[in-house]
C-alpha cells in the first residue's frame, strides 16, 4: 500500500473513531433537552382526594407559571400504562409495594420521585360495629390487585381476624391464609368496587380514596384501620425513569409539601388523608 493510501486510511479510521467516541459519551449523561417541561406537565390521578389535592398544586404552580394539566382515573392500572406510552408525564396516586408489583409484572421503567400523602386502609361494614363480632362463615372482601390484597389482609390479620402463611411477603392472597377460625369467606373485588359491594359483605377493607369518593372516612366510618400517623404505606409521585430530579420534580415536591397544601389536607379530610415524607 502507498503511503498517500495509507495516510488516508488512517485519516478515515480517526474520525470514524472520534465520531463514535463522541456518541458514547453523549450516551453518558442526560441532556437538559431530555428534561421534563418547566412550562406545562400532565400528570394522572385517580378521582377523589388525589384528584382535589392535585387541583389544590396546580393553582400554587399557576402562580409560578407552570401549567399543570391533570388527568383522572378511575382505576390503579391505567395511570401507569399512561405513563410508559408517553400520554402522561407523571403519576401522583399509588404505593411503593403497587408500583413494585406493576414494574415486575409489566416491565415499567419508573422512578419513585417523592412521597405525597397516605391513604390509611380502613375495614368498613353496613352491620357490625367491631370485627369481634363476624360470626361464623361471615364474609369479608379485599381488593383483588396482589399489593392491595396483601395490605389489606395484613390488616385483617393485625385485627386478629386470621393469620396469614409466614413467609409470603408482598404475595398474600386468601389462598395463603395459614388461620381462619370463623371460617370467613374471603371475596376477592376490584378495588374501585369495593363501596358499592359493600351491602354484599359483612365487611370490607377499602381503600381510602375509593371509601371517601363514597362518602366514607376513617375516623367517621371504619370500625378498623391503619395507623393514621407514620403510615407505612406512602402514596407516591412517579415518572419515567430518568427524571425524578428533573426542575419541574422538584418543584411539585415542594408544593405537595407547601403548608398551603398540608393547611388544604388537614381541613379538607379529617384524618382520612394523612401527608407523607418530610
Amino acid at each position: 500500500m502507498s503511503k498517500g493510501k495509507l495516510f488516508k486510511r488512517l485519516a478515515v479510521l480517526s474520525a470514524v473513531a472520534f465520531i463514535t467516541l463522541g456518541a458514547l459519551a453523549g450516551c453518558g449523561k442526560s441532556s437538559k433537552s431530555d428534561e421534563l417541561s418547566t412550562k406545562s406537565i400532565t400528570i394522572g390521578v385517580t378521582g377523589g382526594p388525589h384528584e382535589q389535592i392535585a387541583q389544590q398544586v396546580k393553582k400554587l404552580a399557576a402562580k409560578d407559571g407552570l401549567k399543570i394539566k391533570i388527568k383522572v382515573f378511575s382505576d390503579y392500572n391505567t395511570p401507569n400504562s399512561a405513563l410508559s406510552s408517553g400520554d402522561l408525564d407523571a403519576n401522583s396516586y399509588q404505593t411503593i409495594p403497587f408500583l413494585k408489583a406493576q414494574e415486575k409484572a409489566k416491565s415499567y421503567k419508573f422512578d419513585n420521585a417523592f412521597e405525597t400523602v397516605a391513604f390509611p386502609m380502613g375495614i368498613y361494614s353496613n352491620t357490625l360495629k367491631n370485627l369481634d363480632d363476624l360470626k361464623d362463615g361471615d364474609s369479608i372482601a379485599v381488593p383483588n390487585d396482589p399489593a392491595n390484597e396483601t395490605r389489606a389482609l395484613e390488616l385483617f390479620q393485625k385485627a386478629g381476624v386470621l393469620k396469614i402463611k409466614k413467609g409470603v411477603g408482598q404475595n398474600a392472597t386468601k389462598n395463603t391464609i395459614a388461620s381462619n377460625p370463623k371460617h370467613l369467606k374471603i371475596v376477592e373485588l376490584d378495588a374501585a368496587q369495593l363501596p358499592k359491594q359493600l351491602g354484599e359483605v359483612t365487611a370490607a377493607a377499602i381503600n381510602t380514596n375509593y371509601a371517601y369518593s363514597a362518602g366514607l372516612t376513617i375516623k367517621g366510618n371504619a370500625i378498623y384501620h391503619e395507623k393514621l400517623t407514620n403510615n407505612p404505606y406512602p402514596n407516591i409521585f412517579v415518572v419515567k425513569s430518568g427524571h425524578k430530579d428533573d426542575k419541574v420534580v422538584k418543584q411539585l415536591d415542594k408544593y405537595y409539601h407547601s403548608q398551603t397544601i398540608k393547611n388544604y389536607i388537614t381541613k379538607t379530610f379529617g384524618g382520612s388523608v394523612v401527608i407523607a415524607g418530610k
